[in-house]
This record gives C-alpha cells, structure tokens and sequence, in this order.
C-alpha cells in the first residue's frame, strides 16, 4: 500500500502574469504583490488553511513571504508555522522565494529583547532562523528606529549579520527619510546590501509623503515595499454595509477597532469605491493598484484570510494606469 505523499506541484505557469520589479538600483526582484505573515499565520489559523494561502500564492508567482519575530499570536509562532510549511513543501523551491524577517519590537522580557542593540539583532535572527529552519533569510530587516542606541552599532549590527552569511540583503522598516539617509550612508561605507525599506502606506496614509522616506528611497536607488496597502480591510468593500460577522473588526479587533468606521470614513470609503467600480476595478484592487502606478513602490505587501483574497490581490495587475483626474480626487476624498 502506497503512503500519503506530501509533494507539492506548483502551477508550471506561476511565473506567467506575476509583475517583478527591481529594488531600487539592486539586482533583486520582488513580486508586485507579496505575501505577509502578520495576521493569519499564528495559533489563530488552522495549518491547513496556512497551507491553503502560500499554496495560493506561490501558484500565482508570488515569491516573497515576509515575517517578523514577534509575528503570531504568539510571537515566533508565524516563523514556526511558515518553517513548518518551506520544509514540509518547498524544500526543492528555496531558491525560488524570497524569504524576510525583523527585529526591533519586544520579543522577550528583560533589556536585551527589543530595539536595536547589536546583542538584541544577532540573538533576534539566530532565533528566528531556528523556528524558519533554515540557514539564511534573503532580507533581514531592522523593523524600527531605536532613539537610544547610535546608529552606528544598528547598522554596525546589519553588517555582521550579512557578512556571517545570515542574510543576503537587509532593509529598514519604519524608519523616516532623514534617518534612513543617515542609515544608508552608514551601510555604504561598511559595503552592506542595504535594498529596501519597509512602510505603511496607503490611500488613507500618505506618511512616507510627508516624512521624506518615499521621495530619499527613490533618489538614493532603494526599494519600498508597503505594508497595510488596504488599510486593515477598509480600502474594500467589507465595511460598505455594515461590518460582516467574519470581518476583522467582529473577529479580531487587536488592530482595527470599530471606532475607526466613522461616518465620515465610511463616506470617504463609498466615494473611493465609486471611483473604483467606474474603473472596473473592486475598491481592494484600484487600492493596490493606486500604489503600483508609482514606480517608487516596489511592491505591496498584502494580508490574506482567504485563498481567493490573494487572487483578488494579484488582480490589481491588469490596471495600474490613472488618469490626473482620477489621481486628483482619489486625493481630494482621502484627504479632506
């Protein structure tokens, strides 16, 4: 009698429709839209609902899986399941993903678990390659600015770590233009493949417009991948009638909380969604698409709940174009 076999065939045409763009003035490649492990990886989310999503995503030439330590619930739990998957299925496919993680938040007690010390990002990473399995990440990110500890010995940090073999590429997340062109500089001088910066940015949240991080990445030749492209769910159509029982507000409020439904932001949500049903675009996919017409974005880093969520993600593809007048008020609506 045969035993269960757990191979996986991807789609052989996964690389077919999948937009890649360059970081920056690097030599690597991220897919338009990649996969974060933030919500839906943890004790929350059945193994094989996880399996279900990177499935998915990989069968639609989605090649970066992006973590972080404290990813979860519990912190490290979203590395251990997403180690869990690459060695039960993609053993004979590492070298065709991208696979990043951080370090900058609390991730255990005391004073050596958070922030930016070089003791706190070597232990960070040595972890976290144990609960991934495997040797080395692609990017290793530091997830935020630490005010007390000098730059130098962050980035001093980030430079061990690439030249022990541990990462191929580091980036920074959360950091403004000020400090990451301080950071950059830094990094040149100690020869350190420093290729992107992590942010939030969407149509509701133009912080990297105004702190200088979007327009400093773009002159210095760095990537800029965007987290909360959709704003926890609101740049959808979840929330245009009410919130659904199975929605992140009703479900798990930890970072979206109903008193952010205001009726004025339902408005503002209405209105985008008529712009984008005049596109012929659901509001999710003009939201991404918004992003991708700026060749700032490298790419946008989207949560999935749902298989067929990715598809819809990927779908913002087909029309990234806008019109000055569609970019004028999309404007105009988001940020009255």
């Amino acid at each position: 009698m045969f035993e269960p076999t757990n191979a996986y065939a991807p789609a052989n045409d996964r690389y077919a429709t999948m937009t890649y763009n360059r970081c920056g003035k690097s030599g690597l490649k991220l897919p338009a839209v990649s996969l974060g492990f933030w919500h839906n990886f943890g004790d929350l989310t059945p193994f094989d609902h996880m399996k279900q999503l990177v499935f998915t995503a990989f069968d639609h030439g989605i090649t970066h899986f992006d973590l972080a330590n404290n990813y979860g619930p519990e912190p490290g739990q979203a590395e251990k399941n997403c180690g869990l998957l690459l060695n039960k299925y993609f053993k004979a496919h590492r070298d065709e993903l991208v696979i990043s993680t951080k370090a900058g938040y609390e991730m255990w007690a005391g004073p050596y678990g958070d922030w930016g010390s070089r003791k706190y990002l070597i232990a960070s990473l040595d972890q976290s390659l144990e609960r991934l399995g495997l040797d080395y990440v692609d990017i290793f990110y530091h997830h935020r600015p630490d005010p007390e500890t000098p730059l130098e010995e962050t980035m001093g940090a980030l430079a061990q770590i690439v030249n022990s073999g541990k990462a191929l590429y580091v980036g920074l997340s959360n950091y403004d233009g000020e400090t990451m062109e301080k950071a950059a500089a830094i990094l040149d001088e100690l020869h350190v493949p420093f290729v992107i910066n992590q942010n939030k940015y969407n149509i509701f949240d133009r912080t990297v417009e105004k702190n200088g991080l979007k327009d400093t990445a773009k002159r210095l030749g760095k990537g800029l991948i965007t987290f909360c492209p959709l704003e926890q769910g609101l740049l959808t159509n979840r929330y245009l009638n009410g919130v659904p029982a199975d929605s992140r507000i009703a479900v798990d409020p930890r970072f979206l909380k109903d008193s952010a439904l205001t009726p004025e932001r339902l408005q503002q949500i209405r209105e985008l969604n008529d712009i984008a049903i005049a596109r012929g675009q659901t509001l999710a996919e003009m939201s991404l698409a918004w992003l991708l017409h700026d060749d700032a974005v490298t790419s946008v880093l989207a949560g999935a709940s749902k298989p067929q969520q990715i598809v819809d993600n990927i779908g913002a593809l087909k029309n990234t174009t806008f019109s000055a007048e569609e970019l004028a008020r999309i404007d105009e609506i988001s940020q009255r």
